[in-house]
Parts: C-alpha cells; structure tokens; sequence
C-alpha cells in the first residue's frame, strides 16, 4: 500500500477527460449524475466498517465528481481539479489512494477541503472499475490524520467498490431492458392499432389449453365481446357448410408445418372470413404448442363475387333472350320489304333500341333503372330539339329489364313513325307523355300515353306494318300488359298499360 504516485500522474486533466472512459459513464448514466438511493447502503457500509465520519459513493465525469451516495457531507458534487477522487481515477490498477495525512502530502496540502472547513487529514479511495475504465469511487474520509490503516481496510473498500459497480452494471442492465419492454410494448401497441384500423383480426391458439385469444376486431367478427373462446366455440362458430374444409385446411398446415388458409362463414354474424396462420412453437416431440394467425372480413369481396355470378347469371339469360328477339325482328323486318337498304334501316334502328335499353341496364348492374333516362335514350335521335319537342308529365317509376327492353322498342316504334310521318317531322310538332304509377288489385301498374300534337293530318293505314305489330307484342314478356294504338286525325295515340315488378 503506498501513498506515492508517478509524476505522470500530474497530467490529471488528460486521464480524466479520456473519450473512452466518459463514453463508458454515459453508457452507464442517463443524463447528469445524481443522488441514488440504491447506491446509500455502500456508502453506510463503508462508513460503519472503517468507523469513518464521511463515506461516499461517487460518479466522475470530465469536469465534476458527482456525489451519489453520502455520509456525512451534505455536498452533491465537487470541480474535479486535484480531488482525491482525481487521483484515484487517474491509476485505478494501484491499491487504493490511501493518504494518511493530507496536510502533510504536497499533492494535497493546499487544497480548500484540507485548508478550509471540513479540514480534511484522512482520505482512502478504490476506484468502481466498468469495462476496464474507473467511472467514480468508494471513499471515506476524516478530519483526523490516521497513521495506523492496514491492508484490511484497504480490502473491505475494494470490494465494496466492487460492489457498487456491479450494481452500477445490474442498474443499467436493468434500465436498457426497461427500454426494451417499453418499445416492444409501444411496438405491439401501435401493431395492435395498425390491425384495428384495418379490421384484421388477430389470434393465438394455446394448443395445450384449448384457448384461442383475439382482439377486438376478430371479436366483432363473431359477434363476441369477450378476447378468448375454446378452440370448440370457434370452430362451431363456423358455419356447418364451411366447417369441414376449414378444419381440413387446419389439420393440414399443422400436420405439414404449411401455411393453414380457410375461406369460411360465421354462423352468428354471416360474415365471410379468410383465415390465414401456421404453427408459431412446437415442444420438443414436435407436437404444436401455439398457432399464431390472422383474420380478414372479406364479406364485401365474397358479396361481390356473389353478386357477379348473378349478374353473369342474368346476363346470359337476357342475352339468350336478346338473340331470340333479334332473330324474331329480322325475320319480321326481312317479311316487310324487299329492299336491302331499307331493311338495314329499320333493322338497325330496332337493334340500337335494344342496345341502349341493354346499356342502362348493365349500368345498373341488371337492376331497375329509371323511366325518364329510357324516354331520353329512344326519343333522342329522333328529336330537332328536345326540350321543346318532349313535354312529360311522370310519376318517378323505375324499370325492371323486361320492362325497359320491352317498352324501350315500344317507345323507338312510335318515336321513329314520328320522324318520318307524325308530329316529329316538323318543327313546331311535339310529343306529349304522360305516365303515371297506379295502385290495382293486381299490384302496381304503370299507364303511360304518348300522344302527338302539331303534326300533319293523320289517316289510319289500310293494313297494319311490322312497326304496329312490333308495337304491340314488345310487351309480350310482361304478362298483363296492353299497348292500344290509335290514329286520331290530330296525330298518333297509344297507350300502354304494363304491370311493374
């Protein structure tokens, strides 16, 4: 044991601001150091086996000695300069700095702690060694000189410097889990929104128990309100259709290590699912111990799907229907002349009539659609100005698609004699409709008359053309329905009586 030091030791300044010894402080110490209760007992511990009136426990940085733990003294931290903690931290590999008397010791005999109150004489320091670096000290110190110190107090400080910086150590270790937890913990919180926000549930299967936990939106899926079910309650949540094939899916994944993915119905909610999951831990015979998956409400794409094979469905129906019509038209038209010409004219006409009614309906996904927009699409082409040519007074009243290519050809039949003959081949002719949605005994009917004003005088043909047949029987589809056409001198009437669905 020696009071002595090399004079390089005299270069404090050098040694104390080492970058690799702070870095280990900082690594240590979140911020400044400061008192810490954990660190008090060292401190009485030193002070009670040494029989010494001040210990302290202490943190050193490139410009202060921090007082953590203390003794004695009400000091917080002291300007590092020539402390004794200096020199203990400038040779940490030597025994503890042991200074009997410091009074008599020229490193320390003008110093203001030993000039000035508490006129320290007595010092003995070990350094807390982190990472081959001297980061403070254990010490105790007395204002009496004390010539007598052996080898054993100078052991009793190196272990309870030992001592602190294993708590030091145990202390950060602490802190960085700490911080882990917490950003494992804001992780899964913000995954925990992220599969809120877009309705996925998430699940967890403890195989061993039978629990299968969730969140919320898996919850709302099989309109539950608890986070846990037993993997029966789930499973004859499924629909019977559905249970076998996902439960097929589920063996398989489990018994292959594969990815399990099951399209299937909740019988509570009707809800479409995708599931989608594969064994997340196995035990040591390989048996599944947890099974970690996903849900996805996939009702609207399922609905969608659905809903096209419907509209697939009808659209072959109508097409059938379409052609049958279109074969009966050009046999009807061909029956009507001998001219090619003109039959491509009427023909043509005919097939755009049938083709803008079929494309309303396909707007409307083969649903109703609306009676003023099939009026605008038939009269249009044949109209000089609309606004003054087509005067309607309606009811609102929407169409199925019998309906509408029904009477969507009624209405190009007398819109297109019209044009060539009635009130719509002068300027100042007009078509008056009126259409009204009528309650009978046989349910909703709809009576619509067309009457043409302002045209030249009309005289009643001597034989009925393909148009006024075509007029007629266009409704043939709709049961119940009559179209009555009359030819009155002041321009064409008709009307139609058609049940609506």
């Amino acid at each position: 044991m020696t009071e002595q030091r090399s004079d390089l030791l005299l270069n404090l300044p050098a040694v104390i601001g080492d970058a690799d010894r702070i870095a280990v402080l900082k690594n240590l110490v979140s911020g400044t150091p400061h008192f810490d209760p954990d660190f008090q007992d060292i401190a009485e511990l030193a002070a009670n086996a040494l029989s010494a009136p001040i210990a302290v426990v202490t943190l050193i940085d490139a410009t202060h000695q921090w007082f953590v733990a203390r003794v004695g003294t009400d000091l917080d931290r002291l300007e590092i300069q020539k402390t004794f903690g200096a020199y203990v931290i400038a040779d940490p590999a030597a025994v503890p700095l042991i200074v009997r008397d410091a009074s008599r010791d020229p490193r320390f005999a003008g110093e203001p702690c030993v000039v000035n109150p508490p006129h320290l004489r007595f010092y003995a320091g070990a350094p807390i060694i982190i990472d081959n670096h001297a980061v403070g000290t254990v010490a105790i110190m007395d204002s009496a000189p004390r010539m007598d110190v052996d080898d054993s107090a100078a052991a009793q400080l190196r272990r309870l410097a030992a001592l602190a910086a294993r708590l030091l150590a145990f202390k950060e270790e602490a802190r960085r889990r700490a911080e882990t937890e917490r950003a494992l913990s804001r992780d899964e919180h913000r995954h925990a929104m992220a599969l809120e926000a877009a309705n996925v549930g998430s699940w967890l299967w403890d195989v061993g128990s039978g629990v299968i936990s969730f969140n919320a939106a898996m919850g709302r899926m099989f309109g539950v309100s608890s986070t846990s079910l037993t993997s029966r309650e789930v499973f004859e949540a499924v629909h019977p259709d559905d249970r076998s094939a996902m439960l097929d899916s589920l063996r398989a994944a489990i018994a292959e290590d594969a990815e399990y993915s099951s399209t299937f119905r909740v019988q509570a909610t009707g809800r479409w699912v995708q599931g989608r999951g594969r064994v997340h831990e196995r035990g040591a015979t390989g048996r599944p111990e947890t099974f970690l998956g996903v849900n996805i409400d996939v009702t609207a794409e399922q609905m969608t799907a659905q809903r096209t094979k419907l509209l697939l469905r009808e659209l072959n129906h109508r097409v059938k229907n379409t052609l049958a019509m279109l074969q009966s038209l050009a046999r009807q038209t061909l029956r009507q002349t001998s001219d090619p010409q003109e039959f491509m004219t009427a023909f043509a006409g005919r097939l755009q009539a049938i083709s803008e009614a079929h494309g309303l309906l396909s707007d409307h996904e083969w649903g109703e659609i609306r009676l003023s927009a099939l009026i605008s699409k038939q009269l249009a082409p044949h109209v000089r100005d609309y606004e003054k040519q087509v005067e309607i007074h309606k009811d609102e009243i929407s169409l199925g698609p019998d309906q509408a290519v029904g009477l969507g050809l009624v209405l190009h039949e007398l819109a297109t004699n019209a044009y060539k003959y009635g009130s719509l081949s002068t300027a100042r002719g007009r078509v008056v409709i009126t259409a009204r949605k009528m309650i009978e005994d046989q349910g909703r009917v709809l009576h619509l008359t067309w009457s043409e004003v302002g045209g030249p005088p009309v005289k009643e043909p001597s034989r009925r053309g393909f148009g006024s047949i075509l007029i007629e029987r266009s409704l043939d589809k709709v049961m119940g329905s009559q179209v009555k056409v009359e030819y009155l001198p002041t321009g064409v009437t008709a009307i139609v009586r058609m049940p609506l669905t």
